[in-house]
């Protein structure tokens, strides 16, 4: 089964007006703290290479959520990564640790409730629409 085929079929609709933008504000407040987060983090930890690609993981999948695309995919990668931040006892949380988790529950709603009709994934492997005429243009 290729990648469109199996996209189409996780989400039947891709909703438009409120709901789509409802959806296209979740995908914002998830992805603009994950690149920013992501982006920043791997400046100061550049002696801890599983930091760096956890971090670099962060931003990817942040900005695959923002553009939509792949979101089913993003959302859940990033929520495990997030996950893996927050609870790993190998790095020490300057501060709070709620917002990686906080990040992981948006990530992972986004990957559940789907893109919306403002994304990527739904210009590439949304519902078509055939138009069937039922004239014979044959002669």
């Amino acid at each position: 089964m290729e990648l469109g085929t199996f996209l189409q079929r996780l989400f039947s609709t891709f909703p438009d007006g409120w709901p789509g933008a409802g959806l296209l504000l979740l995908r914002i407040g998830a992805a603009i703290p994950l690149i920013y987060f992501g982006i920043s983090g791997t400046a100061g930890s550049l002696d801890q290479p599983l930091h760096v690609a956890l971090r670099i993981i962060a931003a990817g999948g942040g900005l695959f959520l923002l553009m939509g695309l792949w979101t089913p995919i993003a959302g859940l990668v990033v929520a495990a990564d997030e996950l893996w931040s927050a609870f790993s006892l190998q790095f020490p949380h300057q501060g709070d640790q709620w917002l990686p988790i906080v990040l992981a529950v948006l990530a992972a709603g986004v990957a559940m409730l789907g893109p919306g009709a403002w994304s990527v994934d739904a210009r590439l492997f949304g519902r078509k629409r055939f138009e069937i005429d039922g004239r014979n243009k044959r002669r």
